[in-house]
């Protein structure tokens, strides 16, 4: 054993615990921060401001209710990353897509003389990078030694 790889383990194993805390931590925020959503869902159908206020866009609602549930979902990822890595690539590429389609909206909006804020297409872009940055690495099944007994039935 060298002085090298003692010194550098820990810091390795540190680094790698520091990683998957802060991958966590991220899931957890924006899993929160996506239920966090109940609230305008609730409000626009308890006040049916969707029919009234929106001139009957019914979309947003059931367009809330997908972000809520996926937030659920994330929070239960963020307990132990590693078995939900297709989730959490679904949710970053989802949010990268829904933004790509809010541009062109915006686009469209911008040239039809109605103006339209670009910061929720930042944010969700913003987050669909952030989710896919925080897939955990595909965990390979450990390698068998090359010194380990192999028994062959057929010998």
């Amino acid at each position: 054993m060298n002085v090298s790889s003692v010194l550098i383990f820990p810091f390795h194993r540190m680094c790698s615990m520091t990683r998957e805390r802060i991958r966590q931590v991220l899931l957890a925020a924006i899993g929160l921060l996506y239920v966090g959503l109940l609230y305008p869902l609730f409000t626009d159908l308890w006040h049916s401001k969707w029919l009234i206020e929106m001139h009957n866009e019914e979309c947003e609602p059931m367009f809330i209710t997908f972000f809520v549930a996926l937030g659920f979902f994330l929070l239960l990822a963020a307990r132990k990353p590693e078995p939900y890595r297709t989730l959490i690539a679904f949710a970053g590429w989802q949010g990268l897509s829904h933004s790509a389609v809010m541009i062109v909206q915006t686009v469209e909006a911008y040239n039809h003389g109605t103006p339209r804020d670009f910061k929720d297409v930042i944010i969700v872009g913003a987050i669909g990078i952030i989710l896919l940055v925080l897939v955990p690495p595909k965990q390979h099944p450990p390698l068998e030694p090359e010194y380990a007994v192999r028994r062959n039935p057929g010998a």
